[in-house]
């Protein structure tokens, strides 16, 4: 029976790569997939029963699972089933919220007369995504974001899940506060340490004691949020705060010099990526994973905006020298660059005329633009091998 107000979905596509993996090649299909060498970015369901997670390292993944195939990633490929998947959210809701390469909020309130109930169109949604992409996905359906991201969660993988209006805290309160948004290792510990282990003991701790425990921010939005609490609409997407790529680099030891090729990729793939949407950035932020998966972030604001590779570059290479001590003692199994303080327009003109590399930067983008981003490359990079390389998801949503 169709009760009013249950209208967000969230769609999550099914262990994304390893998915598309599993679809390009059916000799896959059913076996364990590894996507990634030396750290894990995608797991199929036949290696996560095994205990494979993403982020994990390669080595510790194949002790778990050492019958799994380990495959390289092909980034182009999941760009190209993204593109699929969001044209059919986009045929599907009026407002489609992009939350990742893979996932997305729907708001389809107002259908009903056109596209018929929500659980409606959701299963209409699977089986289009299932016929004209080839790939799992599941979808939750709430009054709210967060109930719906979660519901979609519960229904992992291949499910579709509606938490009818009324019945949120029956669904929240018996799961595990891992599902609560910003309950992570850290908090979590903090929380089990007090005997809290279900939605429900948060719910029942009250807000002040919470605050007291968590601080103020995390404290008031947790207990909101084990009261179902999310007054959030689903947005269309915005322009981007930041700008950025990030690479894995496996946990074997790696020279400097190789580091810095690394890092020089991932600058003149976000430079042109900055120069194709006509924005330009004044601060760079350098992100660093180390060998216990801790991380650090880097960043130094430059004297004025700028799409040019070269002052971009210069800037990267001395956050990366003031980290390299760092390095050296703790390892390094990812090294990103993220292109924050965006403006529109081009940069400074006076600097653009005094710049040869603006016309360098400029040939290069129209020879990547007509024959492809492996038709030039620098001669650094050629040794550096395929890159493992992990896109840099949109800006997270507020809570």
């Amino acid at each position: 029976m169709f009760v009013p107000g249950a209208c967000i979905l969230h769609a999550d596509l099914d262990a994304f790569y390893a998915s598309v993996e599993q679809r390009d090649d059916p000799g896959l299909h059913g076996r364990p997939v590894i996507v990634g060498g030396g750290v894990v970015l995608s797991a199929s369901y036949e290696a996560r029963r095994r205990g494979v997670r993403t982020a994990m390292g390669g080595g510790r993944a194949l002790a778990l699972c050492p019958d799994a195939v380990v495959v390289r990633p092909r980034m182009s490929a999941y760009g190209e089933a993204s593109r699929a998947v969001f044209a059919v959210f986009a045929d599907t809701a009026p407002v489609v919220e992009a939350l990742s390469i893979d996932e997305a909020f729907m708001d389809v309130r107002g259908l009903e007369h056109i596209s018929g109930r929500p659980i409606e169109i959701a299963a209409r949604l699977r089986q289009r995504v299932r016929e004209e992409v080839g790939l799992p996905l599941t979808v939750g359906i709430a009054t709210t974001k967060f109930v719906a991201k979660v519901a979609s969660g519960v229904a992992k993988p291949d499910g579709l899940l509606l938490v009818e209006p009324g019945r949120e805290l029956d669904f929240l309160h018996p799961l595990e506060i891992e599902r609560l948004w910003g309950v992570g290792a850290v908090t979590g510990a903090k929380l089990r340490q007090r005997g809290l282990l279900r939605v429900r003991d948060v719910a029942a701790l009250g807000e002040p004691a919470l605050v007291e425990l968590l601080g103020r921010a995390s404290g008031r939005h947790l207990y909101a949020l084990a009261h179902a609490r999310d007054p959030r609409r689903v947005k269309p997407a915005r322009r981007r705060r930041s700008v950025g790529a990030q690479r894995a680099l496996g946990r074997r030891a790696r020279p400097r010099s190789e580091v810095s090729a690394a890092l020089l990729g991932l600058v003149d793939r976000v430079t042109r990526r900055l120069r194709r949407g006509r924005r330009c950035c004044r601060t760079v932020v350098l992100r660093l994973r180390f060998g216990d998966y801790t991380r650090v972030t880097h960043s130094q604001t430059m004297p004025r905006s700028t799409d040019r590779t070269k002052p971009i570059q210069e800037t990267a290479e001395r956050l990366l020298d003031a980290a390299w001590p760092m390095i050296e003692l703790r390892g390094l199994t990812l090294i990103g660059i993220a292109l924050t303080n965006l403006s529109d327009g081009v940069g400074d003109q006076l600097s653009l005329e005094l710049d040869p590399g603006a016309d360098l930067d400029a040939a290069v983008d129209r020879l990547q633009d007509r024959f492809g981003t492996g038709a030039i490359t620098r001669a650094a990079l050629l040794g550096l091998g395929p890159a493992e390389a992990v896109p840099l998801l949109p800006d997270p949503p507020e809570p």
